[in-house]
């Protein structure tokens, strides 16, 4: 299997290149030239297997010659092993037909986790193979650091240098990025918004000569490994719940539409799935664009689901390069708008194709507390933030009559003061992050300024 630029204009790459390069050199983002298929009988006998093993079944046609069968698996077993829960992604039942995916259950408390340890072994793999290092840079708005860095920490061929907005993540997703004692960890925070951090991860990858220099490389769900491996938790849910024999659908709190999408490939691979819905706090770019046709970045205001407290969502891009018929030029434009306008508008056929498979809906900060406390008096589950914006929008936009999956994406412990708000309830971290208050940080703030950062970035490199 090849992968291709949104932008047509970078060399079509195996797994393993487009896995370590992250952004093209043209400034797209990698997708496969095909997609696999699943049949109806491959899908239903997903049902009952250890997640691992259903891992392995999505996963295996992307890779081509990268690994073998046997290392691919044991990969996937070592991604796994830490995860607190047996059945890894274990489903919930709210209400009639409605079910939460719980994705928390992970060294990091969040559904990145999925991804993250997955592509830790898998940059480890390849690095060794070919006797080189990397250097790490990405940006987040509160999740995807503390991944990668309980990813790649201690990794000897491997500097991780991760970007957050600060002031703008909560105390839990902080911590777990300061407080890692490995010289091979960087937390940085950087003065603004993540769409700042995103941006100058960015340009990071586009000044070419700096990129070369340091052997940089992305865990961003701008990597396609990212996405990859976030497409298997849909194959495991549908299949729990009659899939492929019957239809469902998936509410995902999403900003930055990298989780949404994978649900997009799993359906694009056979997976019955009926509606994706794009659930968005106020910052609403998401929403607002599916609704109007016009994708416009607004000032981000801050909100009790920080993780979604974005304006330019960078996998949205992939749906656009197929619902513009994978025109990369036609993409570049929409991109060379956004950036010099801050926005553009789909063309009608465009907006139509997406229609098809998304549809959306968004939360204001009231009534992702009333979700809070409406769904612990109701079932008694406590929600974080983010998942009980989905939870409302799923209420909203359910097909009674057609099962709606919301995905859980962190665990309420890494928002205490919002759940605590909303119930009255303050909910504990797990045992093994118990003395996280305890610990000692350490962290840089940088300016919003490129030159800045990537003096910082050669100063700590290990070389």
């Amino acid at each position: 299997m090849q992968y291709v630029s949104t932008r047509g204009q970078a060399p079509a790459l195996g797994f393993e290149e487009t896995m370590l390069t992250g952004l093209a050199r043209d400034g797209g983002l990698y997708v496969p030239d095909t997609l696999p298929q699943m049949g109806a009988d491959e899908i239903a006998a997903l049902a009952g297997v250890p997640y691992e093993d259903a891992a392995h079944r999505v996963i295996r046609p992307f890779v081509g010659g990268a690994f073998s069968d046997d290392a691919l698996a044991a990969m996937i077993a070592r991604a796994y092993a830490g995860f607190g829960h047996a059945a890894r992604a274990p489903l919930k039942q709210l209400a009639p037909n409605h079910f939460l995916l719980e994705l928390f259950h992970g060294p990091t408390l969040a559904f990145k986790d999925f991804a993250m340890q997955l592509i830790g072994q898998f940059f480890e793999a390849a690095l060794e193979r070919r006797g080189q290092r990397i250097c790490i840079v990405g940006a987040t708005s509160g999740d995807t650091g503390s991944a990668a860095i309980e990813a790649f920490r201690g990794l000897d061929n491997v500097d991780v240098f991760i970007l957050y907005p600060h002031g703008r993540v909560s105390e839990v997703q902080r911590r777990q990025m300061t407080t890692p004692e490995e010289a091979n960890v960087h937390a940085l925070a950087i003065e603004g918004h993540f769409d700042d951090a995103q941006a100058r991860v960015k340009d990071m990858f586009n000044d070419h000569a700096f990129r070369d220099e340091v052997g940089l490389a992305a865990v961003n769900s701008i990597n396609w490994a990212r996405v990859l491996a976030q497409v298997v938790y849909y194959f495991t849910a549908a299949s729990s719940l009659g899939a492929p024999h019957r239809a469902l659908s998936f509410t995902v709190p999403t900003g930055n539409f990298g989780d949404v999408f994978a649900g997009y490939v799993a359906k694009r691979m056979g997976l019955p799935i009926d509606r994706l819905v794009v659930a968005t706090n106020q910052n609403d770019i998401l929403h607002r664009c599916l609704t109007t046709g016009r994708y416009e970045v607004a000032g981000v205001v801050p909100s009790i689901s920080p993780s979604m407290d974005i304006q330019v969502s960078s996998n949205f891009e992939r749906a656009l390069f197929d619902v513009y018929d994978r025109d990369g030029a036609a993409v570049a434009q929409l991109m060379d708008e956004l950036k010099a306008q801050g926005g553009f508008a789909l063309s009608q056929g465009a907006l139509d194709r997406l229609r098809e498979s998304f549809a959306s809906g968004s939360a204001s900060e009231e009534e992702t507390r009333a979700a809070i406390a409406r769904t612990r008096e109701a079932t008694g589950e406590l929600l974080c933030p983010h998942t009980a914006v989905g939870v409302h929008v799923a209420e909203a936009a359910r097909d009674p009559h057609i099962p709606m999956v919301t995905l859980a994406t962190a665990h309420p412990a890494k928002f205490p003061d919002a759940v605590e708000e909303a119930t009255g309830i303050r909910p504990g971290l797990p045992p093994r992050m118990a003395n996280l208050y305890e610990r000692p940080e350490r962290v840089t703030r940088v300016p919003n300024d490129l030159a800045a950062i990537e003096d910082l970035i050669r100063e700590r490199l290990r070389r």
